[in-house]
């Protein structure tokens, strides 16, 4: 089937999008589903913002290490689910909702994993922090990412739609041509003209240069 201006950019986003979805994915589940050598672990914290608490107690500094880790873990899902997608002519909001699911989802399938990985525990404000940045993510980078991509096939489009008109045009000239005689022939003339026209005319020849007038010798009379 043929595709539409713009069809061959669009699957190669989309393919790229799956390949950088799975190799971040990957990415999360060496970091986070790793056992881990520990002497001793901290018991699992099931109340929102305990965890956050005690971070913001520890100082400016290492609080601002833990949070943002929890933020930047599935924030690149925020861009890379929509791109998977391929999809721009989509609502805001929905599209928003959506991946904002999905980055919740995949966030609390990790948490119930780690109950069975040595030295992990689970934590909700994990699966608050990176579905916070999921969010964050789509709404920086996804709204203009898209109004441009449609901007591109949008022009594409009307390019695709001249360059159809003008073949368009120039097939059903010669069509009228060949079936009509008279319109042929003055097409042959018209062309004929424009070639007589182009053609340069006979250069005037200059006269050539005349030599030295000859003088009759005077012949003297007898006496």
């Amino acid at each position: 089937m043929p595709q539409g201006p713009g069809g061959g950019a669009a699957i190669r986003l989309r393919t790229a999008g799956l390949a950088l979805l799975l190799a971040h994915l990957l990415l999360v589940a060496w970091l986070t589903l790793r056992p881990l050598d520990v002497l001793w672990v901290n018991a699992a914290n099931l109340t929102p913002f305990a965890g956050i608490r005690a971070d913001l107690a520890l100082g400016p500094v290492e609080a601002a290490r833990r949070i943002g880790s929890g933020l930047v873990l599935l924030a690149p899902l925020g861009v890379l689910l929509p791109m998977a997608g391929g999809r721009l002519a989509v609502s805001f909001w929905a599209s928003l909702a959506r991946t904002v699911t999905a980055g919740a989802l995949i966030s609390l399938g990790i948490e119930l994993l780690q109950t069975g990985v040595p030295g992990r525990v689970v934590d909700v404000d994990s699966l608050l922090l990176n579905t916070a940045g999921v969010a964050l993510a789509h709404l920086a980078v996804v709204p203009a990412g898209r109004a441009r991509l449609r901007r591109g096939r949008r022009a594409r489009t009307a390019r695709s739609r001249t360059a159809r008109s003008r073949t368009a045009r120039d097939r059903a000239a010669r069509d009228r041509i060949a079936r009509d005689p008279a319109a042929r022939d003055r097409a042959v003339r018209c062309a004929s003209e424009v070639g007589h026209e182009d053609q340069p005319g006979p250069v005037p020849q200059e006269d050539p240069p005349q030599g030295a007038t000859p003088t009759i010798p005077r012949v003297g009379v007898a006496p």
